[in-house]
C-alpha cells in the first residue's frame, strides 16, 4: 500500500522533535513528517540538563540545540551555599526548529494545523487533510489522567536585561533562601550573558494554581534583593512540570489511542524529582532511530516497553516525592533538598541524571533524618496501603 509518509509524528514538541532530528541523522531514507498545532515546532520553552544526565555520543549529536552550556552551577540554602563542579547546559524553542528546519524538508512540516484524530497508520488533522503511513508517534503532551499520582513544580520565569553585570560564574540552579511558600520555593537563575539572566519564581507545589502577577512582584524583588536593577524584560515564560509519587503506569499508557507509540510527558518520561524532560527524549530519539523497521506494530512495543522499563527503574525516586510532598511539613521540604546537597558531587549527578546505583540510597538516607523517621515510615506504610 503507498504512503503519504513512513513516520507521521502527531505533535511538535521537544520528544518528537528529537525524534525527527535523529532520524534525519541517521536514517535519512525514512520518510518523517511532523505536525504541530502551534505556529511554529518546539512552542516557546527553555529545557536544561546536567552534564552527566547524557552520554557523549548524545551530547555530540544534540549540540547544535545547546544555546548555553556552563562548568559548573551553583545552590543556596540558608544553612548552606555550594558550587557542584558538573555542567550544565539549557536549549531552548527557537534552536530546536532551527535544526528541524534544517534537517526536514518544509512540506514534512506542518504546523498551525491540530491533529484531531490518530489512528496507527493515519493523522487527520483539522482541515480535513489525512496523512497516510506505516506508523504514528503520539507526542502531544500528557493530559488529565487518574492513573499517575502527581504533584508539580510550576514556575514563571523573565528574561530580563540589567543596567549592570549580574556577577555570576554560572547557574544558580536552587536559591532556597527566599521565603516559602506553596510548598517548597525557590528562584532559577541562568546567567545568558555578562547583563542578560533568566530569573525563575518556581515551587514544588501540590496545586496546579498559578498567580502569573503575584510571580512577576517576587522576581522584581529578588532582583532588587541581589542589587540587580532590570531594565527591560525580553521574553517571559510560564510552565507546570509533573512530579511524580506513584501510579499505574500501565494503565496510564492504555489511556492512548490503541495501538499508537507514545513518547515525552504523554508516555510519563520525566524525572520524577525535577520534571526535566530532555535526557529522557534524548534517549528516546536514540532508541526509536535504532529500530529495525517503523510499521506501528514495532514503533508501539519498542515506546510502550521503553516507557515502563524507564518508569520502574525509578521507583526510588518517587519514595523521594513521597517523602517531600506527603510527609513533610511546612518547611521541611526545603530541609529535605538542603540535606540532600550536603552530598558529593557525583553522588548528586548520578540520582539526577537517573543513573543510581543501590549503593547510592543508603547514603541519600543517612545522617540527621530532616523529618522524625515514624512519621516518614508511616507515610509510606499509608501511602502502600492506600491510605493517602
Amino acid at each position: 500500500m503507498n504512503t503519504d509518509f513512513d513516520l507521521v509524528l502527531a505533535g511538535g514538541g521537544l520528544a518528537n522533535g528529537l525524534i525527527a532530528l535523529r532520524l534525519a541523522q541517521t536514517r535519512p531514507d525514512v520518510r518523517v513528517a511532523i505536525v504541530e498545532a502551534g505556529p511554529r515546532v518546539g512552542g516557546d520553552h527553555t529545557w536544561s540538563s546536567f552534564g552527566l544526565d547524557i552520554n557523549a555520543e548524545q551530547r555530540r549529536w544534540t549540540q547544535p540545540l545547546f544555546a548555553h552550556r556552563w562548568d559548573c552551577y551553583s545552590v543556596r540554602f540558608p544553612r548552606h551555599a555550594r558550587t557542584l563542579n558538573v555542567g550544565y547546559g539549557s536549549s531552548n524553542s527557537d534552536k530546536l526548529a532551527e535544526e528541524i528546519a534544517k534537517a526536514l524538508p518544509p512540506e514534512r512540516v506542518i504546523t498551525g494545523v491540530p491533529v484531531v484524530a490518530i489512528s496507527p497508520t493515519s493523522v487527520t488533522l483539522a482541515d480535513q487533510r489525512v496523512l497516510t503511513c506505516s506508523g504514528v508517534i503520539d507526542g502531544r503532551g500528557q493530559s488529565k489522567t487518574s492513573n499517575l499520582d502527581l504533584r508539580w513544580q510550576k514556575f514563571l520565569g523573565q528574561e530580563v536585561e540589567l543596567a549592570e553585570p549580574h556577577g555570576l560564574a554560572g547557574p544558580i540552579i536552587m536559591d532556597a533562601t527566599v521565603p516559602q511558600a506553596d510548598g517548597y520555593r525557590f528562584v532559577y537563575t541562568l546567567p545568558f550573558g555578562p547583563r542578560h539572566v533568566l530569573i525563575e519564581d518556581t515551587y514544588f507545589s501540590d496545586g496546579r494554581d498559578l498567580s502569573p502577577d503575584l510571580l512577576r512582584r517576587h522576581i522584581a524583588d529578588y532582583a532588587v534583593a541581589q542589587g540587580w536593577q532590570i531594565t527591560k524584560v525580553t521574553r517571559e515564560e510560564a510552565g507546570i512540570l509533573p512530579l511524580a509519587i506513584g501510579g499505574n503506569i500501565r494503565a496510564f499508557l492504555d489511556e492512548g489511542t490503541p495501538g499508537v507509540a507514545r513518547v515525552g510527558l504523554a508516555a510519563g518520561l520525566f524525572h520524577p524529582v525535577t520534571g526535566y524532560s530532555f535526557p529522557d527524549a534524548v534517549r528516546m530519539a536514540d532508541m526509536v532511530a535504532s529500530l529495525p523497521s517503523f510499521d506501528a506494530a514495532t514503533i508501539h512495543r519498542a515506546c510502550r516497553d521503553h516507557a515502563e522499563r524507564v518508569w520502574n527503574s525509578r521507583g526510588m525516586y518517587r519514595i523521594l516525592n513521597r517523602m517531600l510532598f506527603l510527609a513533610a511539613h511546612d518547611e521541611e521540604r526545603r530541609t529535605i533538598l538542603e540535606r540532600f546537597y550536603e552530598h558529593p558531587d557525583d553522588l548528586v549527578g548520578r540520582l539526577y541524571a537517573a543513573d543510581n546505583r543501590w549503593t547510592d540510597w543508603p547514603q541519600v538516607f543517612s545522617g540527621r533524618p530532616p523529618i522524625p523517621p515514624l512519621r516518614a515510615l508511616g507515610t509510606l506504610v499509608k501511602y502502600g496501603l492506600g491510605m493517602k
